[in-house]
This record gives C-alpha cells, sequence and structure tokens, in this order.
C-alpha cells in the first residue's frame, strides 16, 4: 500500500490570490465611470484612485500569469523607465516637445511626480499583453509583438493626455501642431511616446522572456482595463468631458487593434 503525501510548494512558487487582478481591475472601472462626474479636488483623489488600482492590476496580473519575478521585473523595470524618459523631457524637451507639470501632482523624484511612472505601470502591462495575444501565432513574433505593444501603449496616451491636460495636471509650452481636433497636445507626444514605447517595451518583452514561468491564466484583467479605459475613455471625452477631438481619435486608433482582435477571435 503506498500513500501519497500532499506536497506544499515553497512559498517563491506560490501564485498570488489570482481573483486579485480582476477585483483591482472592477474598481478601475468603476473609478473611471465617476471621473466625469467630479471635479476639483474630488477630481484629484479619483485620478489617483484609478492609477494606483491600475498599478495594482499590472503588478498582481503579471505575477499571477507570469510569476512573481516578472511581476517584481515589470514595477522595477517599467518605473525606471519612466523616471528617465520624464526626466529627460523636462531637462531638454525630448523627446515629447517642452512641458511642465503642475503642483496638484504632489511629490516628485527627479522633478517627476511619483503619479507619472504608476500611470506608465498601468498603460504598459496591458499594452503588451494585447500585443502578446494578437501576435500568439506568429512563428517568430517579437519584432511584430513590440510594434503592436508599442503602437497601442502611444494610442492610450492620445486619449489620455488631453484629459489630463484639462485636468491642470502639466502643460505644454508649443501645444501647435497637434493632431486635428486636439489643440493642447503636439504632435511631438505622440513621436515621443512612440519612441518610449519601443523602448520599454522592447526592454519588457525581454524581461518577460527571461522571466516568466509557464501560467496561462491573468491577462484578462488588464485587457479589461485598457478597453475601458480607453474604449471607455473615449465615450467620456465625447459625452461628458468636453473633448470630441481625443474621442475621435481615440476610436479611430482603436479601429486597427479591433479589427486585429476579431481576426484572431474568428480563428
Amino acid at each position: 500500500m503506498t500513500s501519497t503525501v500532499a506536497r506544499t510548494p515553497p512559498v517563491a512558487d506560490r501564485a498570488p490570490v489570482p481573483w486579485l487582478p480582476w477585483a483591482l481591475a472592477l474598481g478601475v472601472v468603476a473609478t473611471a465611470i465617476a471621473y466625469p462626474l467630479t471635479d476639483g479636488g474630488a477630481r484629484d483623489a479619483v485620478s489617483w484612485t484609478i492609477v494606483l488600482l491600475g498599478t495594482g492590476v499590472t503588478v498582481s496580473a503579471a505575477t499571477v500569469s507570469r510569476g512573481w519575478r516578472t511581476g517584481l521585473g515589470v514595477l522595477v523595470l517599467v518605473g525606471a523607465v519612466a523616471v528617465l524618459f520624464e526626466a529627460l523631457g523636462l531637462a531638454t524637451g525630448f523627446p515629447y516637445g517642452e512641458y511642465t507639470y503642475s503642483d496638484l501632482l504632489g511629490p516628485t523624484l527627479l522633478g517627476v511626480p511619483f503619479l507619472v511612472p504608476l500611470a506608465w505601470l498601468m498603460m504598459a502591462w496591458p499594452s503588451w499583453v494585447l500585443a502578446a495575444w494578437l501576435t500568439r501565432r506568429l512563428a517568430r513574433p517579437r519584432v511584430v509583438r513590440v510594434l503592436v505593444a508599442a503602437y497601442v501603449f502611444a494610442a492610450w496616451d492620445v486619449v489620455l493626455d488631453p484629459q489630463l491636460v484639462q485636468a491642470g495636471y502639466w502643460r505644454w509650452a508649443h501645444p501647435e501642431p497637434g493632431l486635428p481636433g486636439i489643440d493642447t497636445v503636439p504632435l511631438t507626444n505622440l513621436g515621443g511616446w512612440l519612441l518610449a514605447g519601443l523602448v520599454l517595451m522592447t526592454l519588457l518583452d525581454l524581461l518577460v522572456t527571461r522571466t516568466a514561468r509557464p501560467r496561462r491564466t491573468g491577462d484578462a484583467a488588464p485587457l479589461l482595463v485598457l478597453a475601458w479605459m480607453t474604449l471607455g475613455g473615449a465615450l467620456a471625452h465625447a459625452g461628458w468631458l468636453g473633448l470630441p477631438g481625443s474621442a475621435v481619435w481615440g476610436v479611430v486608433l482603436a479601429l486597427p487593434v479591433l479589427a486585429a482582435v476579431a481576426v484572431q477571435a474568428r480563428r
């Protein structure tokens, strides 16, 4: 007679609570719905809450889906790249154009408010996850995956940046020329985000390749955040925030991605 004794995996190999990314993602959705319904100090609190919850989605989802080394690596890598790019932009105007932050965003590191790298964290992982899903059937997907992720990352900012300029969080010294219908954010910002996205997504892809464990759950929550913050954000811009230009551009830039998603879903 043989007996089987269940072994408890080491702490380092245990996945965190699998429902945590979903709980945080639903919190992002609920808080984002509240954003256009508030103003003043209440809106500032809502902005912080969205970003903090979104950061939690990124770190917890990366950890649940690919292990604690990936989750920790995403936190450190994205935070460091964000601070370096933003500090470079503040000091030189490259690659985004000349801009300044207001005091509404609170404490800073190298002149960069803490909220900013957290916002990068909220945006970066869902962008990479969507790109990974769209390119999963390719034989050599890395280059395409990085390009798609950088595109999604920059397109997200096209919707987000006019909203946060409107909120008074930063302003541009020379906001024109910009995309048609957006007169508060220059085209240089879009170019800067594409460049930053290419650098960040290349590093993020290398990180995941070297650290990820073979888990296949946990990607739906960041994709929910991505979908709601872009398409839901465009709806809020058109209906409540008085930003029809960024609403239209959000939809236009989302169309190629939605078409690719539809093709992949049919396959």
